[in-house]
This record gives structure tokens, C-alpha cells and sequence, in this order.
């Protein structure tokens, strides 16, 4: 029995590790994802052992089964507060909004606005880069001011220098 609730604890971490460092790997943080993959690879063998040297091998394999699916909830869970990375947000509002802009700067928001055209008339559009443990702050405060914008958020794989960068920067460093 003491062997299954191993095996079960291992796979909560080892599920947990493999979903982060397949993260690592799509965001270019190399260096984590292979201190990390080497302890994942390490519970991976002791765990494939345990199953397959126990006396209750089929109990085994569906105990190891079961957590690796309960392990990537906890993996999920788990990347969903950590947040890494940035997020690109695209807004679109039918009016200008300088309240709002004015706002969001004053929040650390760095925001970029143009005008373009839509269909019917001119649209304005806000484009704003901010660490992804923020979006929920932003979408908020853009619903606040403008709950019928348009808006739109992607995770960029690189980026590199201009005020949004140095604006992120020096917000980090408060």
C-alpha cells in the first residue's frame, strides 16, 4: 500500500514538472526546462520501477495512470498562477477614450493608441504589453471604462527593446 501512495505522490510531481518544463521550453527559458527535466526524468524511472517491480503491478499501472491525469490539473493550476511571460492586448473602442488611456498609464500600463477605419466610422485602437499576471487586472480596467470594447490578447514569443520594454522593466524593479 505504501508503494501505490508513492507511486501516486510521484506522479503529482513528476506531471506538475513535465508540464512546466514543456512551458520553459515554448517561452526560451532553457536553462530551467533542463534543470528541470532532469528531475522529472529522475521520478519518472523510480516511479516506472516501483510499478513494474511491485507485487500489485495492475493496481500499479492504473494508480500511475490516475496521477499523471490528476497531476495535470495540479500542473495547470499551477502555471496559471505563476504567469509567466507577457501578453500583447489589442483593444478597440468606437470612441476615444483618454480617461481610460490616461488610467492605465497611471497604473503602469504603457499604451499605444491609434486611429483607424472601420466600417461605419473611425475606430480607435490601443495596444498594450504587459506581463501576463496582469491581464486579468487589465481586462477589468478596460471593462471599467469601456464595456463594449472590442479586445483581443496574444502572448508574443519575443520582443525586444522601445518604452513598452523599459516601462515593464521599471515597474518589475518597484
Amino acid at each position: 500500500m505504501q508503494d501505490l501512495l508513492l507511486i501516486l505522490l510521484l506522479q503529482l510531481l513528476y506531471v506538475p514538472l513535465l508540464t512546466l518544463r514543456t512551458i520553459f521550453l515554448v517561452k526560451n527559458i532553457t536553462t530551467l526546462a533542463a534543470i528541470i527535466g532532469v528531475l522529472e526524468m529522475l521520478i519518472y524511472v523510480f516511479g516506472l520501477s516501483l510499478v513494474f517491480n511491485g507485487d500489485q503491478s495492475v493496481l500499479a499501472m492504473c494508480i500511475y495512470a490516475g496521477g499523471f491525469g490528476i497531476g495535470i490539473f495540479a500542473g495547470t493550476a499551477i502555471e496559471k498562477k505563476l504567469a509567466i511571460g507577457y501578453v500583447y492586448t489589442m483593444v478597440n473602442t468606437k470612441e476615444k477614450n483618454s480617461e481610460m488611456v490616461d488610467f492605465l498609464r497611471v497604473e503602469g500600463f504603457a499604451v499605444t493608441t491609434y486611429v483607424g477605419e472601420g466600417r461605419d466610422s473611425n475606430r480607435y485602437k490601443y495596444e498594450i504589453l504587459t506581463k501576463r499576471n496582469r491581464e486579468a487586472e487589465l481586462f477589468y480596467l478596460i471593462e471599467k471604462f469601456e464595456p463594449n470594447a472590442f479586445i483581443i490578447s496574444y502572448e508574443p514569443k519575443s520582443f525586444k527593446g522601445g518604452f513598452l520594454l523599459n516601462r515593464i522593466r521599471a515597474k518589475e524593479k518597484k
